[in-house]
């Protein structure tokens, strides 16, 4: 109902206003595959490859992520299908003993109904496919102390609101239509999975086979389901009408009608009914007609703090509601006397009035807004106040790395956190922890990860090409990281920078020259990668720091902080850097060295001003070509040529005084 365009992965959200397209960024969302939006202009979004369902839907996702204790009732995600066909990406874990699917998998195509051709009690509830299923998943939403909760209401009966045994149905889309019935998009086709999942000596390809799912293509088709007590609405003729005729249509019981002539009415920029839509804010018969009159004002530019003055005191609490979040642009143009009336509306009778001023408070950096809200509900108790409360007033955490990054560095690292939040986070977790959904882990966790901070090469052809088989032993649902080369190369270097330098990892920048090489160099790969063949192309870390012996010339007592895992403790020289200190490591055995790392992470300047690097297999002999060097930031880097060796030695060739040579963290990289 704002007159924002929101879309199903991007972090971002724009508008058209005077002729231009604006664009705001905005938090990720998680969703995929679909996007909807109820009477109140809130967007919803479903996840598929997190096996999800809905989320972050307690709030518009323009003030961030959110989810409250319970807010799936019963066992909402446990889906009831009729059909025994086990083509599920995840094998038959994910299937009962008669072959049904257990779990949501894939939901996409999502719908709020907001028709008037339908009983009374479907109108508002959430529908979403479950095209693995071959179902469709009906959503009772209610509200309690502002917070929302979902439930199936044919959880009793163990069924669905549609499902079948047809092995075709896969229903990607839904939307009320102008008639006033429910639009239904069926790919109706027998695969439904991308052909990396289908691929020869895959479980899917024996399924497909086994079934002749690959025999029935081509074929989609739209369903219109409708109800024998109600006739068909008539069609419209929009864009045939004048600015007066559309200002009608947003009292039309249909919310399609309402949305399009609001639509409608912005594009034309037609100012002239400026008083038609006042009116309709005071005269409305229904909150959704006074709301539709309020945003289109917005729309056009022409709503009036004193209009918005009295919508706040309008006797509907979604009224109330929508003059706070339409009020926003209203506030970011100049007028700044709406701040002390959104601040008294953190004490409207209302708890949903009271979170939109919370959330409205802190999007708009009103002055003060921590301590306002702060002291407005301080003794709050209702859930969804309680949860608006706290996003509001949380402290933002530090990164995991102490280092200083350059402008271009942080610019490549805030665009790869929101590729991560909205596409990675759904099965990696959003702490990289790895996501869990009913005690199966979806992905690997990119914590601490050696392909996440071991060689740059080995993470970018996993993203770019994919990667299939074990790992680390385990096996993921479907055994695939699916390939994202078609992505460009800063896009690779920005998701990649982020994890490597966030989640506890501590590894330097991807550059996008570095993916560009890489593509350049693996043009010819047409299939996922296996850990046996990029580990014999790459390098990998040494994963053994335990049995690492440590010595060092100053400074001996603290060497077991290089490589503790500890980042609050360090290994330090004990006195400032002077020409002759020297850093040594004895591997467990002789290793093939490709590079050395050192980190001073906090610590931010202690790193060696110039050095020199030996290696030896025996601690006698010493090999003195290997590098010769002037640390620059925090991270040092040293390449060690393929070497065989044992031993490792650093010794400093400069001084630095007022500064230690300390390091946080310590890494080798083999091939």
């Amino acid at each position: 109902m704002d007159n924002w365009l929101y879309t199903t992965y991007n972090n971002y959200r724009l508008r058209f206003t005077n002729g231009k397209v604006e664009k705001e960024n905005i938090p990720g969302n998680g969703g995929q595959w679909g996007l909807t939006q109820d009477s109140d202009g809130m967007p919803w979004y479903v996840n598929a490859g997190g096996e999800k369902g809905p989320l972050n839907f307690q709030w518009p996702i323009t003030y961030g992520g959110s989810k409250v204790p319970d807010e799936f009732v019963g066992d909402y995600k446990i889906v009831w299908p009729i059909d025994n066909i086990p083509d599920v990406q995840g094998g038959l874990r994910r299937v009962r003993d008669d072959n049904t699917l257990n779990h949501f998998t894939a939901t996409c195509g999502q719908a709020i109904y907001r028709g008037d051709r339908l009983p009374e009690d479907i109108r508002g509830d959430l529908l979403f496919s479950e095209p693995v299923g071959r179902l469709i998943r009906r959503t009772k939403i209610e509200n309690k102390e502002g917070a929302k909760y979902l439930s199936n209401p044919y959880e009793s009966e163990k069924s669905e609101f549609i499902r079948t045994k047809d092995p075709n149905f896969h229903v990607v889309n839904m939307d009320t239509a102008p008639d006033g019935s429910l639009y239904i998009v069926d790919m109706y086709r027998g695969i439904i999975q991308e052909g990396n999942w289908v691929r020869e000596g895959s479980y899917l390809r024996k399924v497909v086979k086994q079934y002749h799912l690959d025999e029935n293509f081509g074929k989609g088709r739209i369903w219109r389901l409708r109800h024998k007590g109600f006739e068909l609405g008539k069609q419209p003729r929009m864009l045939e009408e004048t600015p007066a005729q559309l200002v009608k249509h947003l009292s039309h019981p249909n919310g399609w009608w309402r949305d399009t002539a609001q639509k409608l009415l912005i594009l034309k920029g037609d100012k002239s009914v400026k008083s038609e839509l006042e009116k309709l804010v005071f005269s409305g018969k229904a909150p959704e007609i006074k709301m539709h009159a309020l945003w289109t004002l917005e729309g056009l530019g022409i709503l009036s703090s004193g209009l918005i003055s009295q919508a706040l005191n309008d006797e509907q609490p979604r009224v109330r509601k929508a003059a706070i979040r339409a009020s926003e642009s209203v506030h970011i143009k100049g007028e700044k006397t709406l701040t002390d009336l959104i601040y008294a509306k953190l004490s409207d009778s209302d708890v949903n009035v009271k979170m939109q001023a919370v959330l409205t408070a802190k999007y708009l950096n009103l002055p003060d807004y921590k301590v306002k809200v702060d002291a407005a509900t301080k003794d709050a108790t209702e859930t969804g106040l309680v949860l608006a409360r706290n996003n509001v007033l949380r402290l933002v955490s530090k990164n995991s790395h102490g280092r200083v990054l350059s402008k271009s560095d942080s610019r490549l690292i805030k665009q790869g956190k929101s590729i991560y939040s909205q596409l990675c986070a759904s099965c990696h977790g959003k702490d990289a922890k790895g996501q869990r959904t009913d005690k199966v882990m979806m992905a690997p966790a990119l914590a601490d990860s050696p392909r996440v901070i071991g060689d740059k090469g080995t993470a970018i052809n996993i993203v770019m090409h994919g990667l299939t088989g074990e790992i680390d032993g385990k096996t993921y649902p479907g055994g695939l990281m699916i390939p994202m080369g078609t992505n460009g190369d800063k896009w690779i270097a920005s998701v990649l920078s982020y994890v490597r330098t966030h989640f506890g990892n501590r590894a330097s920048i991807i550059s996008q020259q570095e993916v560009k090489n890489i593509r350049k160099s693996t043009k010819n790969r047409k299939t996922p990668w296996t850990l046996p063949e990029l580990n014999k192309s790459y390098s990998t870390l040494l994963t053994n720091k335990k049995y690492w012996k440590l010595t060092a010339s100053h400074g001996q007592k603290n060497v077991k902080g290089a490589v503790d895992g500890n980042w609050n403790k360090r290994y330090d020289s004990a006195g400032y850097q002077a020409a002759g200190m020297w850093f040594q490591i004895e591997l467990p055995k002789v290793e093939t060295l490709d590079t050395l790392i050192f980190d001073a992470g906090p610590s931010q300047n202690d790193y060696p001003k110039g050095f020199i690097v030996e290696t030896s297999i025996d601690g006698k002999n010493w090999n003195t070509t290997i590098d010769k060097g002037k640390g620059t930031t925090a991270l040092t880097e040293i390449n060690m040529k393929d070497i065989n060796a044992k031993f490792i030695k650093v010794t400093l060739t400069e001084a630095q005084r007022g500064k230690y040579w300390s390091i946080h963290a310590l890494d080798i990289l083999k091939k």
